[in-house]
C-alpha cells in the first residue's frame, strides 16, 4: 500500500480536523496542569496536611489505572468521534461536581469530581491519540504531534495564571486571615468566601466542555476507526514480556516524576519559606520550561540525534538536574527543578512510540499498558509527600525523581543492547505508532 504525500501534516482532509483536536488538546492540557495551584488551594480551603492535600493528583492519575480498558470498550461501540464527544460531556460533569463540591467545602465530594474529570480523560486520551495519528499521512504525523503538544503545553502554562490570578490572587493574604481569625466562626467565614471563588470559574469551564461536545459532535470529522488486531506470527520487533514490562514501568515512574515536577514544585518551593504568592506561579514555570524542551527536541530529533538516544541524553539532564536540586537551596533550587520539565519534555514522545516499536503486532495491547501507566502521576507524588514528612521536601523529591531518570535510563541502554532492537542506529523512528509489516495502520477500524 503506497502513501499519499501531502504538503502540509493535515493532508487530503484539511486543517479543520486538525484544528478541532488541537483545541480538545489545549482542553486536556488546561484541565491537567490545574492541579498543580489546586493542592495548594485545598490545603488552604479545607486546612489540609500536605499528605490530604496530595490528594488532588491521586485521584485524578489514578483513574487513569481504572478507566481506560471499559473507556475503551465504549469506543469500540461508539467509534472515535462519538468516543470523544462523550469524554467531553464525562469531563464536564465532573468539573460541575468539583465546582459544587469545593464551594459547599466537602473535600471527598471535590475528590470524586477530580476522579470523573480522570475518567472522561481517560476515554478522551484513549480516542484522540489514535485519531491524530490516523488522520493524515504517516510521514506527517510528527508534525501533527507537534501541534498537538503545542497546544496541550500552553494551555498547561496559562491555567496556572489564571487560576492564580481568578482565584488565589490574595492567597497569601487569605491565609494570614485564616490564621488570626478570632474564632471558629470568623475563620469559616473567610474560608466560605475563598472558596465561593472557584464557583464561577468552574462552572464556565463545564459549560465550554458541554459546547465543545457538541461541537465535535456536529463538526464534519472524517470518520476515523481503529479495529481489529492483525493476525500473523511476531515479527522480529516483538522484544517480549521483559521489554514491554519495563517500558511500561518506565512510562508509570515518567508520568509520576513529571507531575512531581510540575504539581509539587509549590510544596518544594514552600519548604525553603518562599511564600504562597510566589509558589503559586511555579507550576507554569515548569509548563513554560518543557514546552521550551518541547520544541527544541523536534528540531533536533530525529535530524541529528534518535529518539532513543535523545531519551537517554534527556534523563542524563534529568540527572544532572536532581544533583543541582540537592546541592543547592530556596530558589536556585526551584529552578532546578522547574528545568525538569526541559529534561521531561521528550522522554514521553520518545517512550510512548519505543514500546510499540519493541511489541510490533501487539502494540494495541502495549498502548492500553502504557495508557494505564498514567496512574503514576497519581502514586509517586504520594510516595514523595509521605517522604517529605520524615525528610524534608528538598531530600524527598530528590530521592524520588533521580531513581526514576535511572530506571528509563537502564531501559534506553537495555534497547540499545538488544538483539531485538533494531532503533540503536536508526534517526528516523517516528514519533507515532509505527506501521507493522503488513501495512495495516490506514486501514484498521473500530
Amino acid at each position: 500500500m503506497k502513501h499519499i504525500s501531502a504538503a502540509s501534516p493535515a493532508g487530503a482532509h484539511g486543517w479543520r480536523p486538525i484544528v478541532i483536536m488541537a483545541l480538545l488538546f489545549f482542553s486536556i492540557g488546561f484541565v491537567t496542569w490545574l492541579n498543580g495551584p489546586l493542592i495548594t488551594f485545598v490545603q488552604l480551603a479545607f486546612s489540609l496536611s500536605d499528605v490530604a492535600a496530595f490528594l488532588v493528583p491521586s485521584c485524578f492519575y489514578l483513574a487513569y489505572f481504572v478507566f481506560p480498558l471499559p473507556a475503551m470498550l465504549l469506543a469500540r461501540r461508539t467509534g472515535l468521534k462519538a468516543g470523544m464527544a462523550i469524554a467531553l460531556m464525562v469531563m464536564a460533569g465532573g468539573t460541575a461536581l468539583f465546582g459544587e463540591c469545593v464551594t459547599g467545602r466537602w473535600y471527598p465530594g471535590a475528590l470524586a469530581g477530580l476522579g470523573v474529570i480522570g475518567a472522561g480523560l481517560s476515554l478522551l486520551q484513549v480516542t484522540i491519540n489514535p485519531y491524530v495519528t490516523l488522520l493524515g499521512p504517516h510521514d506527517r504525523a510528527a508534525q501533527r504531534i507537534a501541534i498537538m503538544g503545542t497546544a496541550n503545553k500552553f494551555a498547561g502554562i496559562l491555567a496556572p495564571l489564571v487560576f492564580a490570578s481568578l482565584v488565589m490572587r490574595d492567597i497569601g493574604g487569605i491565609a494570614t486571615l485564616v490564621q488570626g481569625a478570632p474564632s471558629l466562626a470568623a475563620r469559616d467565614a473567610v474560608l466560605m468566601h475563598f472558596t465561593r471563588a472557584v464557583h464561577a470559574p468552574y462552572l464556565f469551564m463545564a459549560v465550554l466542555l458541554l459546547v465543545m461536545a457538541v461541537w465535535v459532535l456536529r463538526s464534519r470529522l472524517p470518520d476515523i476507526g481503529i479495529g481489529p488486531e492483525v493476525s500473523g506470527p511476531a515479527d522480529r520487533r516483538d522484544g517480549g514480556l521483559f521489554l514491554l514490562a519495563l517500558g511500561v514501568f518506565s512510562t508509570f515512574l515518567y508520568v509520576g516524576v513529571e507531575v512531581m515536577a510540575g504539581d509539587a514544585i509549590g510544596l518544594y518551593g514552600r519548604s525553603f519559606g518562599l511564600s504562597l504568592d510566589v509558589t503559586k506561579y511555579f507550576t507554569a514555570v515548569t509548563l513554560a520550561a518543557m514546552l521550551a524542551g518541547y520544541l527544541a527536541g523536534m528540531v533536533v530529533v530525529p535530524r541529528l540525534v534518535s529518539q532513543l538516544r535523545y531519551m537517554g541524553l534527556s534523563c542524563a539532564m534529568g540527572l544532572a538536574l536532581c544533583a543541582a536540586a540537592w546541592m543547592t537551596t530556596g530558589l536556585a533550587s526551584v529552578l532546578c527543578v522547574a528545568l525538569l520539565g526541559f529534561a521531561n519534555a521528550m522522554i514521553m514522545p520518545a517512550l510512548f512510540p519505543v514500546v510499540m516499536r519493541t511489541m510490533g503486532r501487539h502494540a494495541e495491547h502495549a498502548a492500553s499498558l502504557l495508557v494505564m501507566a498514567f496512574c503514576g502521576g497519581g502514586v509517586l507524588p504520594q510516595i514523595f509527600v509521605h517522604l517529605a514528612r520524615l525528610c524534608g521536601a528538598h531530600a524527598a523529591f530528590v530521592l524520588v525523581a533521580a531513581p526514576v531518570y535511572l530506571v528509563i535510563l537502564a531501559y534506553v541502554l537495555i534497547l540499545f543492547t538488544s538483539p531485538n532492537s533494531d532503533m540503536r542506529v536508526s534517526k528516523n523512528v517516528p514519533f507515532h505508532i509505527p506501521e507493522n509489516d503488513n501495512d495495516v495502520c490506514a486501514t484498521i477500524r473500530f
